[in-house]
């Protein structure tokens, strides 16, 4: 199952109200057969700007971040599910990509290109494909091919 996470504005309420609506998308996402792996309480603090939702105008709200597993069929049922809930302003779901793995090659590029690995190996393939050129010192005074 991908790695998603939930970033949630919740309206701002008390503590056993804000308890409430984390332990509602819990569920709906439990429900939804995932997998939850994280969450995170970002605090409470001023919006950005005045957000509308739900017929009310909102100034403060609760950040949260919750990483789950869950089939990817069934993101769009928790988004619809999200939106329908009063108390959450703003919801965001993302998947999360997997850094690629890379080895560090520093200390290889720091070479002079004559010494570098990627050079040697052009220098190699042009060394195979290298074609002996015509010899004007063959005794033939003329080219012995078209031009």
């Amino acid at each position: 199952m991908p790695h998603y996470e939930l970033l949630l504005v919740c309206r701002q309420m008390d503590r056993s109200e804000l308890i409430s609506v984390l332990k509602r998308s819990a569920k709906s996402i439990l429900n939804n057969g995932g997998i939850i792996r994280n969450l995170e309480n970002l605090g409470s603090r001023a919006l950005p700007y005045k957000i509308s939702e739900h017929g009310l105008v909102h100034r403060e709200g609760s950040y949260f971040s919750i990483n789950f597993n869950v089939a990817p069929q069934k993101v769009t049922d928790l988004r619809e599910e999200f939106g329908r809930d009063i108390d959450i302003i703003r919801r965001s779901i993302y998947k999360v990509v997997e850094p690629e793995k890379y080895e560090c090659t520093l200390p290889e590029e720091m070479l002079p290109p004559a010494y570098r690995k990627d050079v040697l190996d052009m220098v190699e393939i042009a060394r195979r494909n290298h074609k002996p050129k015509y010899n004007y010192n063959s005794g033939l005074d003329y080219y012995p091919f078209q031009k």
